[in-house]
């Protein structure tokens, strides 16, 4: 059995002391591949240094809407700059926050069109966050999908009516430790939606599953995501996470930037 992780931000200062030993009950757990979005020029140097020194990491590059300041036109011009030197297997960590900060909405969505426009020219996936804003993306979104972009809805929390407005713009679902949660209203949403939709991710550091919520997430913590997608479904957990395997290696990999 293997396992895609297609979100986590591992590179962050919360592992420094056991990455090693992390990514190690990782690969036990059976996640063969880590795939890790952006934050802003500020971590892109741990984020490119742990894909050099691990060949089971792949960095994404963009710019994430919380990191999107009054400086956003220098920050996009060194993602830009990036674009230019190197391939990476997505545009991310991109999208809409209004739950946090208000104060930059329109350069949020400056930031998420000129994004989305990378990917359209690189042929690569996006990686979308949208907390507090799903509406607001997938109308974005609708604008792009007819240019070719690609991606995940990174973290869905929408309702089935969101959802499926994501999968008819050919867009996955990313779906990881939120799903555990008793109150979260994600598993009556995952009954209702087809495997073919969904890629597993964990946000690590962020949103561990249970029976670790409240405490820092890792890769390995996958195995808990599928677990529950096993028992909605059930399925065998083999078989899911041959079809989100399969989903997250169709996304990036069919675009010529995953190997």
């Amino acid at each position: 059995m293997t396992l895609i992780d297609t979100h986590s931000h591992i590179y962050l200062e919360e592992f420094d002391q056991d990455r090693t030993a992390m990514l190690e009950r990782a690969g036990k757990e059976g996640v063969e591949k880590i795939l890790l979005p952006a934050i802003d020029s500020g971590s892109h140097d741990r984020l490119l240094e742990l894909e050099t020194a691990n060949s089971n990491c792949r960095a994404m590059m963009g710019l994430h809407p919380c990191s999107v300041k009054e400086n956003v036109g220098e920050e996009l011009k060194i993602v830009r700059e990036w674009f230019e030197k190197r391939a990476f297997v997505a545009v991310g960590e991109i999208g809409l926050d209004f739950y946090w900060d208000r104060n930059f909405t329109e350069q949020q969505y400056q930031a998420f069109r000129q994004q989305l426009e990378l990917s359209i020219h690189y042929k690569i996936p996006v990686s979308i966050h949208s907390r507090n804003a799903t509406d607001e993306c997938i109308q974005v979104v609708s604008e792009f999908s007819p240019k070719g972009a690609k991606g995940v809805f990174h973290c869905f929390s929408g309702d089935l009516i969101q959802a499926q407005k994501v999968i008819d713009l050919g867009f996955y679902l990313g779906i990881g430790g939120v799903l555990t949660f008793k109150n979260s209203g994600l598993d009556k949403l995952m009954a209702e939606i087809g495997l073919e939709n969904i890629v597993l991710e964990t946000d690590a550091p962020y949103l561990a599953p249970l029976p670790y919520r409240g405490k820092r997430n890792e890769p390995a913590y996958l195995k808990y995501v599928l677990q529950k997608l096993s028992e909605i479904k059930q399925l065998d957990k083999e078989e899911i996470a041959r079809i989100t395997t399969g989903n997250a290696k169709k996304l990036f990999r069919s675009l010529g930037h995953y190997e």
